[in-house]
């Protein structure tokens, strides 16, 4: 996978796109191919607008809590250390790639975008490191260890994901900046880290403090559903 194809898929919305690569600032540890700032020069014409707005490279930004989530896997391997770990909506495939950084036995980036899915193997290759992919939360392998995921309850619908989670492994890593009550008792609030959308989108402050959360539930994942 090369920057060249991550190239051609944001010029399909944004004729002047290009990625580059960068260390988000919230998670220096690692490199992406991200979305490169300096196209910019003046503003979005019109179509351009309209095209980003109807189909948003997500991938191509690191948000603050795939960041945050990242970086609290490497400062604490022991979450991930010979573990089968599935990042779901991996987006960028930060996560993923921290996971197999930090000594996940198989590390596997979820996501049904296939724009994000090249991210994800594009970035591991940057970063040394091997990812598989995974197209949809349904092909997922059937023993899991760990879930991780960061921002994925931004839409009310997606709350029925928290217990699907449970349900599928033992335990399950979630970053959010969106919600602040989960209204889930068995995830478990771990820290609150600050961080900014990597390059900066110059979000509300609200959405810079990420929370995270863990919950562990032994004998989990048995059976797929």
């Amino acid at each position: 996978m090369t920057p060249e194809k991550l190239d051609r898929h944001l010029q399909q919305t944004l004729s002047r796109g290009r990625v580059a690569v960068s260390a988000p600032a919230g998670c220096p540890e690692l490199a992406l191919y991200l979305f490169d700032p300096e196209v910019l020069e003046g503003p979005l014409s019109h179509e351009e607008a309209q095209a980003v707005v109807a189909e948003p490279a997500y991938w191509s930004f690191c948000w603050a809590s795939g960041q945050v989530l990242a970086r609290w896997i490497l400062q604490n391997p022991g979450l991930v250390a010979g573990k089968t770990v599935l990042d779901f909506g991996s987006g960028s495939g930060v996560v993923a790639v921290a996971s197999a950084m930090a000594g996940a036995a198989r590390s596997i980036a979820c996501d049904i975008d296939p724009a994000a899915l090249d991210a994800a193997a594009a970035n591991a290759r940057l970063n040394g490191v091997d990812v598989d992919l995974c197209d949809d939360w349904g092909n997922r392998p059937e023993e899991l260890d760990l879930i991780t995921a960061a921002d994925v309850l931004y839409d009310p619908e997606n709350r029925p994901l928290l217990s699907a989670f449970e349900s599928a492994a033992p335990q399950v890593l979630l970053a959010d900046s969106r919600v602040k009550d989960l209204g889930a008792p068995g995830y478990i609030r771990q820290a609150v880290v600050e961080a900014r959308t990597w390059p900066d989108l110059n979000e509300f402050e609200e959405f810079n403090q990420v929370r995270l959360y863990l919950a562990s539930h032994p004998g989990a994942g048995k059976n797929k559903g």
